[in-house]
Parts: C-alpha cells; sequence; structure tokens
C-alpha cells in the first residue's frame, strides 16, 4: 500500500510531490498489471486428464511461453455444469472452461459468460463443421474452441472370429450372418450390450447404426428443418434393424450394465461390442485381449457409409477472465498442430477437430480416424436443437430404444414416439 505523507515540500528541492505522483502511479499500475497476469485456471469434467495436463500438455504450453502459468481444476463430470453455472454466478469461474456441445454451451454464451472468439488466433484452423457444435443457431457467433470429437464403431474378438471363420463385416448381411455364426457355436455372446442404464442402447446403438439409413447430416438436418418426420420410413427402418439385433443380446440384457458389457467383452466372453472411440483405452490395458474394430455396417454392398463423429469437448474463455491476454494465448496454442497431435495421441480415442494433419499412433484409433476419410461423417441427430424439448428426446432416445431392444414396442411405436417429442420442440421454432 502507498502512504502519502505531506511535509511541505517545494518544486526543485528533492522529490517534487508532482514526480511522487507520478511514480505512485507506475507502482500502481504494475501492481494491477501482475494482479491481472496471474494463474490461468481451467475448468474441466475430463477429471482423468488431470495427470496428462499437469506431466506433459502445459509443459507443451510453457516451453513456448514460460512466463504464463496454469492449473487444471477439473470438476466430477456429473457435477460440472451445475458446478460451473455457479462459478459463473457468483464470479468464481476459471479463465478457461471446458464446453459440452451445444445447447449447454450456447446457454452459458446467452448469459454472457463466454467470449465471442469468431476472429481469434488459432480460429483459422476449423472447418465450419467442426464449429457447428459451439455456435448460435444462426452459425454468426462461435464460443469455444472446438478440441477433440468421438467415433462410433464396433469392436470385435479377432480369437474368435478366427476360430468361427469369420472376418470383419462390412455389409450388413454379413454382420448378421456373423452374429448368427456366433450364436450357434453358443460358447460366447455375440453383442455385449445391456440396457439397463438406457443410454448406451441410443448412443453407442442406435445413433451409430441410423446414419447409413437416413443418410447421415441430410437426414439429421431434414428433421430440423421440419422436411421430414420421424415416422418416415428410412427411420423406421433403423428401429426395425435395431430390433434385429436384439436377438444377439445377453440373456439378461435388460439387467446389464455399462460396466458389465465392459467386463463381458474384455474376459473374452463375448464376439462383438458396439463401441465409442473413448472405450478404446480401457480395453488397450487388458492383458491378452486382442480386438479389431469395424464402421457400421451398409445395408448393401456399395452403399455410400456413413459414421458418427460426434463433437465432445470444446474450450471457451470466460468473459469477465482477468488474465484475458494470456487466455487468448493459451487458446491459439489449443488451436495448434503440436497441441493436436499431443491431445489424439495422448487421450486414446479423442480425435481432434482441427484441419491438421495427425498421425495418430494407437492401431484401432487410427482406423477410426481414417473412416473420416471414407465415410461421411455425422453427428448425434437429436443434439442440435432437437433436445430442446420436455423431456429432451435425448432422454426419450434411450428410454426408446432401451425398450426396442427389451422388446417392449415394436419399431413404428419407437418412431411415433420420437416423433412426437421432436414435434414440440419444431412447433416452438416456428
Amino acid at each position: 500500500m502507498i502512504y502519502i505523507h505531506s511535509s511541505g515540500c517545494e518544486s526543485g528541492k528533492g522529490f517534487s510531490l508532482k514526480r511522487f505522483f507520478n511514480i505512485a502511479m507506475l507502482y500502481a499500475t504494475t501492481v494491477m498489471s501482475a494482479a491481472h497476469a496471474g494463474t490461468l485456471v481451467m475448468e474441466s469434467w475430463r477429471v482423468d486428464d488431470k495427470a496428462l495436463w499437469e506431466t506433459a500438455l502445459i509443459p507443451a504450453f510453457n516451453k513456448r511461453h514460460p512466463g504464463i502459468e496454469v492449473r487444471f481444476a477439473p470438476t466430477t463430470p456429473t457435477e460440472y455444469d451445475s458446478a460451473l453455472l455457479t462459478h459463473f454466478s457468483n464470479g468464481t469461474a476459471g479463465d478457461l472452461v471446458a464446453c459440452r456441445p451445444f445447447d449447454v454451451s450456447q446457454s452459458l454464451y446467452n448469459k454472457g459468460y463466454l467470449e465471442r472468439l469468431d476472429g481469434k488466433p488459432g480460429m483459422e484452423n476449423f472447418e465450419a463443421t467442426a464449429l457447428l457444435a459451439w455456435q448460435t443457431d444462426d452459425a454468426r457467433t462461435t464460443f469455444c474452441m472446438p478440441v477433440a470429437s468421438v467415433i462410433h464403431g464396433f469392436l470385435y474378438n479377432k480369437k474368435i472370429f478366427k476360430k468361427l471363420g469369420l472376418q470383419a463385416p462390412k455389409t450388413q448381411a454379413e454382420f448378421l450372418n456373423a452374429l448368427d455364426t456366433v450364436k450357434r457355436n453358443g460358447s460366447y455372446v455375440p453383442l455385449a450390450l445391456g440396457t439397463a442404464e438406457k443410454w448406451e442402447a441410443a448412443q453407442t446403438l442406435f445413433t451409430s447404426i441410423g446414419p447409413n439409413y437416413w443418410r447421415g447430416e441430410a437426414g439429421r438436418k431434414a428433421l430440423i428443418a421440419g422436411k421430414a418426420r420421424f415416422t418416415d420410413p428410412q427411420y423406421v427402418a433403423a428401429f426395425e434393424y435395431e430390433a434385429t439385433l436384439a436377438a444377439y443380446l445377453p440373456n439378461n440384457a435388460s439387467t446389464q450394465t455399462y460396466s458389465d458389457s465392459q467386463h463381458q467383452f474384455a474376459s473374452g466372453r463375448a464376439a462383438v461390442y458396439p463401441v465409442g472411440s473413448w472405450d478404446i483405452s480401457y480395453f488397450n490395458q487388458v492383458a491378452g485381449l486382442e480386438f479389431g474394430v469395424f464402421a457400421p455396417p451398409v445395408r448393401t454392398a456399395g452403399d455410400k457409409c456413413y459414421i458418427l463423429d460426434h463433437m465432445d469437448i470444446g474450450i471457451g474463455i470466460n468473459k469477465k477472465s482477468r488474465n484475458k491476454d494470456e487466455a487468448y494465448k493459451f487458446l491459439e496454442w489449443l488451436g495448434s498442430q503440436e497441441f493436436a497431435d499431443l491431445y489424439t495421441n495422448r487421450v486414446t480415442g479423442f480425435f481432434s477437430l482441427s484441419n491438421h494433419l495427425i498421425a495418430v499412433r494407437d492401431p484401432i484409433g487410427k482406423q477410426m480416424m481414417e473412416w473420416r476419410t471414407a465415410c461421411e461423417s455425422s453427428i448425434r441427430f437429436n443434439a442440435q436443437i432437437l433436445n430442446r424439448g420436455q423431456p429432451s428426446m435425448e432422454q426419450e432416445l434411450w428410454n426408446v430404444n432401451a425398450e426396442v431392444l427389451n422388446g417392449t414396442i415394436a419399431a413404428k411405436e419407437a418412431a411415433a414416439r420420437i416423433q412426437n417429442s421432436f414435434a414440440s420442440v419444431y412447433r416452438s421454432k416456428r
């Protein structure tokens, strides 16, 4: 603190009053600048990434910016959204925040909590399609930088397939033939999937196989625009295909959890596992497990293939950050080739959304990322706009798909229920 003591200094004798105030102002400015240039705090729900940020990512950034300290401060995934909102509302939010895709983060921007990032350094490394999950509905404003997506497909046990003379299927007929062969053998579960937690039925199965029916983005956008209905043939057919796959689930599928399914495949008791790429690192740790991966099979040979390549995580800047200049330097680095390579290869199964060319070292991850070139990418069809009804379409999808796999409702009824959920959202848009 600066104390000013007036003792009758005269101009030209010793320390003039004018000079004193100039030095005092300079000191105050320096103190304030130092306060603003404090530690960058980044909030996230990715608790498992804490060691990675602290031992690899932040040190890599500090090699380029040694004067900027960064602290990774994660919150348990189930508590993150509510905790972050509380932090923003009481002024304690970090300088940087991990952004969920679509509505959750858009709500934060609408409340004035996130910076507008259009035209900022680093943002030029992302195509328009990569920005979609962190833009306003009119695509005019971007509020988070894309970081990574997850890709869906099917893992298969190589030893089981070799023993039964099977190859990784490319068409639905080949897939069903492989599952039939496993079922007739009787030694293994054909498809390791349960419905107890419901979300896997929707996210790792239905939204994975569905794009091959509704032609990916074309079908998704048609629903949003009101040019298609979920009761149209292509959407009903996806539910019918899902119902066919129900015959290959474990006998206790209705009580089998996500963890149960993981263990079932990891222990070699199941031939195929519907996978989200986030699972790769888990199975990589299982000694003796030899597994491959195949994309959601196309309906018939020669059809164009579609994959689910869903935006998962972005990074935004707190609009009231006291370290905004430093935060923008960090964000620019997040958009670099260096970060894209580090993140993709250290967080197995999470693929950079930047347009940098990345050499993926994990063999399963590499194969899945190569699908982006061979197939057309799409996202979960309900993620943008359609979840805004009550109950949300996401929750309805969990319930409906679990019921289809449990055999308690037919495909047409499932489609009608989702259409009714969607219709209320569409009416609110008009």
